[in-house]
């Protein structure tokens, strides 16, 4: 796992403006129902990352008008509650997520959330480049900080070790700190994959 120093990582010279994926009306990456954008690209190098292909910033396909209409398409419907950006590191990517994001807020203004996953914390975003902050600023949700395998807890709600944290953005900056999002609320015992033999 890599530890940047402030700035040291700029999207501006490591983003290739590539898309890993898009799937749109899940119910894993965040509260309701949701449409994913994951960028490519990530220099964290976490230990048992589960998406290591998407590291690379050339993984995928180019980032398209096309792809940024039907985003906007799938979140029409009523039924979707907003937007998650994952990855790969969506704050590497900030000309993609920004593009996107600024057209959420244009087509839907309030209406529809927007979470983010980052290996960043909150804390170090806050001394980053100024088109990290600026995503920062338009996202509601942020589930921060590196996957680290020796805390890793199925236990807990929309994230993989105890040191990430599911952050409510707006109250965060109004306050200065991280405020952690008022529905978090992990599992009292987690629920493995039952095997078939189990079963029989």
């Amino acid at each position: 796992m890599r530890n940047p120093k402030p700035q040291e990582w700029l999207a501006e010279e490591l983003s290739q403006n590539y898309i890993a994926d898009y799937k749109a009306f899940n119910f894993v990456d965040g509260e309701g129902v949701r449409n994913s954008l994951y960028v490519s690209g990530c220099l964290f190098a976490c230990e048992g990352c589960f998406n290591q292909a998407v590291q690379n910033f050339r993984y995928g396909k180019p980032f398209t008008k096309e792809l940024e209409d039907k985003i906007i398409e799938d979140l029409s419907h009523d039924y979707v509650q907003g937007l998650t950006l994952l990855g790969g590191e969506p704050f590497l990517n900030t000309e993609v997520c920004l593009t996107v994001v600024d057209r959420v807020h244009q087509e839907f203004g309030t209406q529809k959330d927007i979470w983010s996953w980052s290996g960043y914390t909150f804390e170090e975003l806050l001394l980053e480049s100024n088109d990290k902050l600026e995503l920062l600023n338009k996202i509601d949700i942020l589930v921060d900080g590196r996957f680290e395998l020796s805390k890793r807890n199925l236990n807990l709600q929309f994230r993989g070790s105890s040191n990430q944290r599911i952050i409510d953005v707006k109250k965060s900056l109004a306050s200065g700190q991280a405020v952690i999002w008022e529905k978090c609320h992990d599992a009292d015992q987690a629920y493995e994959q039952i095997k078939k033999s189990e079963l029989i």
